[in-house]
Order: C-alpha cells, then structure tokens, then sequence
C-alpha cells in the first residue's frame, strides 16, 4: 500500500501542506514510514487550472492508494475518486507530516466522501 502526504518539504520531519493540487510536495512512503518516496509538484504550485486534475494523475501515475491532504476540491477529488484513491482530510491539529501518517493509521482521520473545498485552494 502507499500513502501519498501533501507536504512542505522533502521528509517525514516537514510540515504538511494544508491543500491537494498547489501543494508544494508529496511524501509517499509505505503506511509504516519506509521507502520515502518524494514528489515535487512546482509545476502545479502556480497553475492557472488544472492543478487539482494534474496532481491526482500523478497520484495515479504513483500508484497511490491513500492520500492524506487538508483540502481538496471538486475536480482533483472526481479525478482520485476515478482513481480508486481513497482520500483522508487531516486537521490543524496534523503539523508533520509523521503526524498525520500516524494519525491516519490510528484511525483518527476521516475518510473524504466529497470535496472540502470549491476549487483553487479555497
């Protein structure tokens, strides 16, 4: 299984990034914290539109199962539902992103059945 985490950094140790598709990176790893894979996602960082869309093919493209994010809007969650990506929403209390790995695998994260945000990062 691989876990895909929104992400302000490069490792474990880095701070989440509270959107999907502008996020500034994805940590994949497996749901015990191995093999680290790292995505960077500049090019949507800035996108016009599409970014959501972009991002959940690279997802795909990963093969990601899980992915833990703060928001997600209506074309990045159509697309990861397309996916069969499950999606989890973490809150302000997820700093890192070893926070909200365990937070998931603690059960403390809610599954996502619909978009959390109208698009944009809003």
């Amino acid at each position: 299984m691989k876990v895909a985490i929104t992400a302000g950094g490069e490792n474990l140790n880095s701070p989440v990034d509270r959107v999907f598709g502008r996020a500034r990176w994805f940590v994949m790893t497996d749901p015990d914290g191995g093999n680290v894979e790292v995505l960077e996602n500049s090019q949507n960082v800035n996108a016009a539109q599409g970014a959501g869309i972009q991002a959940a093919q690279q997802m795909a493209n990963k093969s990601v199962d899980v992915l833990l994010t703060g928001n997600v809007g209506p074309n990045a969650f159509r697309a990861l539902e397309a996916a069969s990506i499950k999606v989890f929403q973490f809150g302000n209390d997820i700093v890192t992103i070893s926070d909200a790995l365990a937070a998931w695998k603690e059960g403390r994260l809610q599954e996502v059945m619909a978009p959390t945000a109208k698009g944009h990062g809003f």
